[in-house]
Formats: C-alpha cells, sequence, structure tokens
C-alpha cells in the first residue's frame, strides 16, 4: 500500500526543535530538500506500489531522501538510519516536520527502497533536477567552435550548423563489485567447501538409510589448496595440478548431492541463499571443467564470483587494473552535468553507444550538440558519418593525411580538446574518490544498479550546490566592494546616503 503524503514543501522556519532555536537558511540540505521537486518526482515511485493493499509504505521523500544521504555521506545501512536520529537538517531532508529523537525506519528499509527505485526510475528522476539546474544557472558562454563546418570531413549547409548548441562529453568507466579478486582455484575451493557444507544439511534427515556419511576428504582438499595458495609464486603447472584436483572433488561432492537426493533428501532443507548457491555452483563447475579440458581461460558468461554470479570480468587495460569485475557504464556529461546512458554487466565496445547517446542529447535539450568530445575508441568511419550527417564535429582528427597549412591547426584543436574532455574524467574521479562507485557493496543486480544511478544523481547534486556557493561568493564580494567604497568615500569626505 502506498498513501501520498500531504503536498507543499515545509519551510524550515516551521521545523519544530523540542531543545529550542531553528534550522539555518544556509545549510546544504535544507538548500538541497529545496531544490528537489519532490511532488512532481512522486509518481514515478507510487505506480508500482498498489493503493489499497498491504501496510503503507515509507513516502516517496523519505526513500529516496535516505538513499541521497546515504550516497553523499558514504555511510552504511545501520550508520545511516543513526546519522538521521541524530541530526535535525537530515530529518527535515526526509521531510519531517519536528525534531524526533528515535530511528525513522529500520536499516532494512534500505534494501526495500533500493529495490523500489530502479535504474530507469533514478534516470528520470535525473533528467528531472538535471533540467531544472540547467534552466536555474546562466548559460554558458559561446564556444569558439560555433562554426563547426570548418572542422568536418565534409562541408554542411550553414542552417544544419547552426542549430546545433554546445558539447557533449562521452566516455566509458567501470563500477566494480565489493569483491574479492577471483582465481580459479580460490573459486573452486569455495564452491568444494559450500557443497560439503550442503551434504552435512542433506545428510542429517537420511542418516537411517546409510552405513556411513559420503566421503568428501575435505582435509586432503584443504591441504592440497593451501599447498599452493601460501605460496608466493606457484609455477602455472602446479596451479593446473590444484585446480584439477579440486575440480575432481567437487565433482564427486556434486554426484553425492544427487544420490542423497535418489534416496529422499531434498532441497528445500537448504537456507534460500545456500540452494541458490548450489545452482551456480554446478554452472561454475560445468564452465571450470571445460576450460581445465581445453586448457584455455575464456569463456562465454563466465562467473567470478559465488554470491554475485551476475558479475563478468571487464577488460579495461588500465594502469594497475587491467581487468575489473562490475558493470560497465557509458556516461555523457553537459555542462557539469552527468547522464548515465547505458549500463550492461557484459562487457561491451563503448563506440557504438555514440548514435544513441547523441539522440539522447537532442531528446533532452531539443538540438543536436556542436561537438562531440570523444576518445580515440568513438572516433570510427560510422560514428565519423554519423556526425558529419547531421553537422556535428566530431573531435580528433579527421581522416588523412593533413595539408601543411592545417597541421598546425590540427594539433592546437586536439590538445585543446582533450583539455575539454578531462571534464567526464574528473566525474569519474569524483564518483569513485569521493561517492564509492569504485567499490558497489551491494550483491543484487537490480540494487547495484540503483547504487550506481544513485551516485550519478549526486553528483549532480553537488555540482547545484557548488553553483550556489559560487553565487553566495560573488554576492559577498560584491557586498563588500561597495562596504569598501563606502569606507574610501567616508576618508575622502563623502558621507553615503
Amino acid at each position: 500500500m502506498y498513501r501520498r503524503s500531504s503536498p507543499g514543501q515545509l519551510s524550515f522556519q516551521d521545523f519544530y526543535l523540542p531543545f529550542g532555536g531553528h534550522l539555518c537558511g544556509d545549510n546544504r540540505w535544507v538548500k538541497l530538500a529545496e531544490f528537489i521537486p519532490w511532488d512532481d518526482l512522486e509518481d514515478h515511485y507510487a505506480e508500482q506500489l498498489d493503493a489499497q493493499l498491504g501496510t503503507p509504505a515509507k513516502p516517496f521523500r523519505v526513500a529516496l531522501g535516505a538513499l541521497i544521504i546515504q550516497q553523499r555521506l558514504g555511510t552504511s545501512d545501520r550508520e545511516t538510519v543513526e546519522q538521521i536520529r541524530e541530526n535535525p537538517y537530515l530529518q527535515y531532508f526526509l521531510g519531517f516536520w519536528e525534531y524526533r529523537d528515535s530511528p525513522p525506519f529500520d536499516a532494512s528499509s534500505l534494501v526495500h527502497f533500493r529495490k523500489r527505485l530502479t535504474l530507469d526510475i533514478l534516470n528520470a528522476i535525473n533528467d528531472r533536477i538535471t533540467q531544472q539546474a540547467m534552466a536555474a544557472m546562466p548559460a554558458p558562454d559561446a564556444e569558439s567552435e560555433t562554426d563547426s563546418s570548418q572542422d568536418n570531413d565534409d562541408d554542411d549547409d550553414d542552417d544544419d550548423t547552426t542549430t546545433n548548441q554546445g558539447q557533449l562529453l562521452l566516455d566509458a568507466t567501470c563500477a566494480p563489485a565489493d569483491i574479492n579478486y577471483p582465481t580459479d582455484l580460490k573459486l573452486l575451493n569455495h564452491a568444494r567447501e559450500l557443497t560439503e557444507a550442503i551434504i552435512d544439511i542433506l545428510y542429517k534427515p537420511i542418516r537411517e538409510r546409510f552405513k556411513r556419511k559420503p566421503r568428501t576428504y575435505r582435509r586432503i582438499a584443504r591441504q592440497s589448496y593451501l599447498s599452493v595458495a601460501k605460496q608466493r609464486r606457484p609455477s602455472g603447472k602446479m596451479i593446473r595440478k590444484a585446480v584439477g584436483q579440486q575440480l575432481q572433488c567437487l565433482g564427486r561432492n556434486l554426484g553425492h548431492i544427487d544420490r542423497l537426493m535418489a534416496h529422499g533428501a531434498s532441497l528445500s532443507q537448504l537456507p534460500t541463499w545456500l540452494y541458490q548457491r548450489l545452482l551456480v555452483i554446478a554452472e561454475l563447475f560445468v564452465q571450470q571443467q571445460q576450460m581445465h579440458q581445453t586448457r584455455t581461460h575464456r569463456i562465454d558468461d563466465r562467473i567470478v564470483s559465488l554470491s554475485q554470479p551476475h558479475l563478468r570480468p571487464i577488460v579495461r587495460g588500465k594502469a594497475g587494473t587491467p581487468v575489473e569485475f562490475g558493470a560497465k557504464l557509458s556516461v555523457s556529461c553537459v555542462d557539469g552535468f552527468v547522464f548515465l546512458d547505458r549500463l550492461s554487466w557484459d562487457a561491451f565496445n563503448e563506440s557504438g553507444d555514440l548514435p544513441q547517446q547523441v539522440e539522447a542529447f537532442h531528446r533532452r535539450f531539443g538540438h543536436y550538440p556542436n561537438v562531440v568530445q570523444v576518445d580515440r575508441i568513438y572516433r570510427t568511419r560510422a560514428n565519423r558519418d554519423y556526425c558529419r550527417d547531421r553537422g556535428i564535429r566530431l573531435s580528433g582528427p579527421p581522416l588523412g593525411r593533413p595539408s601543411v597549412k592545417d597541421a598546425a591547426h590540427l594539433r592546437h584543436q586536439e590538445r585543446e580538446d582533450a583539455g575539454i574532455r578531462n571534464a567526464i574524467e574528473g566525474k569519474f574521479g569524483q564518483g569513485k574518490r569521493r561517492f564509492g562507485l569504485d567499490r558497489i557493496r551491494t550483491k543484487l543486480a537490480t540494487t547495484s544498479a540503483t547504487v550506481i544511478a544513485l551516485t550519478l544523481l549526486v553528483i549532480n547534486l553537488e555540482r547545484w550546490l557548488r553553483h550556489l556557493l559560487w553565487c553566495f561568493l560573488a554576492w559577498l564580494g560584491s557586498v563588500m566592494a561597495g562596504i569598501r567604497d563606502d569606507f574610501r568615500g567616508v576618508g575622502q569626505g563623502y558621507c553615503p546616503g
């Protein structure tokens, strides 16, 4: 069940504090509460909840506000609830009318909030908030690249180029999950230990039908694993032999489980999480056995985590972390605001997303960009043709050998484009260093996608708060300059007013 909260924004002067005083209107949480259009965004949340059945759910403002607080502070679920209980500004941000010295909800409710606020809902909320912020901010100065026809491969009509405005920055990144670096030996050892626990659970109800418990040789298998895992640099031959031994033990355990089920054991005796692990282990065994027999280290849909089977290895080629395990993101950036255009748990070539991202820019702002700033992987012939047909300049040198008179201009333009494109790299750094995008701690694919989308939403809110800060500093500077001029006038015998 869902009941809509009363419309209207509570004034921070009317927020009741039992210990006296009033909230400060310049506080960042008060500013954010006034900026976010809670009532306009509530429809996306209420559509998925029944208006008649069930216990009334928490209001949309409480759900979204709590997740924004958690993402901005970088706290756990329990710590987020404690922060809200102790801070009246956070309670005002969630829409409460007075301070309460009690937890507003249980920490487990944050899991339900992440499940209800799906990726599509958060992307719609991000678009709505970003459009409002960009409308309230002054338009950026006109770019020097207004005449994009000079840099295109072919000349375009003037009518096509004059309708294009702004710059679109595109790039892709990976949001790694919070897992240990997976190796075949480590995964097989973990799977073997789980199957041994499953055998112990399934054997107890039917122990009278067996003379003795199925033998798993767990001590020998453990010693075999440790003999290699404890070595600093084991050879490839030793690793292959240890992987083969773990495969033999895991295959024997899976056979024991099948025989126990044939004699009356039921998988319903297992906890839900352990039953899900068993399904993943069965697929892991097939994959690892195939790679071991063919002497390869690659297979489609490779499992790298038993608790998060949706994760895939993403080859990034970065220094220090050539392979990451998480979701790959295609992100666009406009005037310092970021948009999540694609999220996939499988690796993909981000150059194929350029047409969809440009069309998304056209849908959001009503016109095509003047320049699309990208790195080398996006500069395919198909993308060049697509941008040229729409009067868009694609960053980077054109195909072919440049003429002598244009070489210096193209080098200068390329350096300038590289400096502009640093903005989207800075957004990735902000998300990973400040808001935890470098380690996604949620376990489900849906909740992990929610956390990633929330991170980009919070980055945009931080962009809006910095704009308010600069406006305040500019106003304060003008006031101080006026006071200084008045004092100078008094010193010269002039009385202001």
